[in-house]
């Protein structure tokens, strides 16, 4: 049985959250536009941060009239949900590729990072900044989350057989966890009490085509599971006992497509089995591209909660109220309904293109989520 060090009452604190988005929101023209203008020298970065706090200071607004006791900034400051944390670590660097990255039905921006030098965390990572800007706009009355790329996503083939650690998959590995570490504590100094992690790489596992090529380049997807256990579990080793940790299983989520199919079975057996000092699991559940919920009773014995993405952010349709509440239904024969709880199936804008939904069905979905969480569990 995995173990977490989170105190009591800070598990309390959090118990009766059923409903939680992910993360990330649609962003305004406005945004938009003062993103590229940026990039284009037309604005300087100062004009740039008055636009994103704006911004996220009237996302706050709309969270709190929703009812949304963890917030967060919507990933406003980034274009990318992962690159942006990743390419500021040192040992890391951002740089164009000639092709992006191809998706189910969409292709991102050329872009991509590398391993260039020893990975540590960066003192100066603006992750302290952005977080510290959140914490301060919220002023206490509700929760600022972080969401934090997972070490895992440094193990795509291309990114650990790197020339630096040139094979040496184990030193690989030990950075990335202390790495993690450091990040993790330098966001606890500045308030951080909730981070949320976004594992893409485990929903590559889930999926048996990257398995099967995994095997056909020699890599044992058991060992690769062994990496992303370790890497976390370093990660969050000794943390503080009241940061409250959520893992989100990310499988892809560009302008409304994807990139992984397959169920948790995989995964269940050999990582989140053995994972500590995690409290709660954001499992997509959106589509049938996910499997059943019978891996559920693999983790029936975990001291953690689990959390349903029944609804989605990649579809303008809104689901309804009966069909949501059918599928918690099937979930609790798995696990005990109040070990449950509902969350959006991913963000609405893990890029910053974000997904082919409206901005008006966004929050019609949250606000469903919450509702819907207030009726199945009070």
């Amino acid at each position: 049985m995995t173990t977490s060090n989170t105190i009591q009452t800070a598990k309390t604190q959090y118990a009766g959250n059923k409903a939680e988005h992910v993360g990330s929101f649609l962003r305004a023209l406005k945004l938009k536009k003062a993103r590229y203008d940026f990039a284009d020298r037309v604005i300087y970065e100062e004009t740039l941060r008055q636009v994103e706090n704006a911004e996220i200071d009237n996302l706050i607004d709309i969270q709190l009239d929703l009812d949304c006791s963890v917030m967060t900034d919507g990933d406003f400051r980034c274009a990318w949900w992962h690159f942006d944390f990743l390419e500021q670590l040192d040992g890391i660097e951002g740089y164009k590729t000639r092709n992006g990255l191809q998706f189910k039905n969409a292709v991102t921006k050329p872009y991509d990072i590398r391993v260039v030098d020893k990975i540590s965390f960066n003192e100066y990572h603006n992750c302290l900044a952005h977080y510290r800007y959140l914490y301060d706009a919220i002023e206490g009355f509700a929760t600022a989350k972080y969401c934090l790329p997972s070490p895992n996503m440094m193990l795509y083939p291309h990114l650990r057989n790197n020339r630096y650690y040139a094979g040496d998959l184990d030193t690989y590995i030990q950075d990335l966890g202390l790495c993690f570490r450091e990040a993790i504590t330098a966001l606890y100094d500045q308030g951080c009490r909730y981070i949320q992690i976004n594992d893409q790489f485990l929903a590559y596992l889930c999926d048996e085509r990257y398995r099967t090529q995994e095997r056909e380049q020699g890599m044992s997807p058991v060992e690769l599971a062994g990496c992303c256990v370790k890497a976390l579990n370093l990660a969050l080793d000794n943390k503080p006992e009241d940061l409250f940790v959520a893992l989100h299983i990310e499988r892809g989520n560009f302008c409304s497509s994807w990139l992984y199919q397959g169920d948790y079975d995989f995964i269940t057996d050999h990582v989140l089995n053995k994972l500590h000092n995690i409290d709660r699991y954001f499992l997509e559940f959106d589509t049938e591209r996910a499997g059943s919920f019978e891996p559920l009773a693999k983790l029936i014995n975990l001291d953690l909660d689990i959390f349903l993405g029944l609804i989605s952010t990649k579809k303008e349709m809104l689901e309804t109220r009966s069909e949501i509440i059918s599928r918690i239904k099937a979930a609790s024969e798995f696990i005990p309904l109040e070990r449950l709880g509902l969350c959006l199936q991913s963000g609405f804008a893990s890029m910053e293109e974000g997904n082919k939904v409206s901005y008006d069905t966004q929050w019609k979905k949250i606000k469903l989520m919450n509702e819907v969480a207030k009726e199945v569990w009070g």
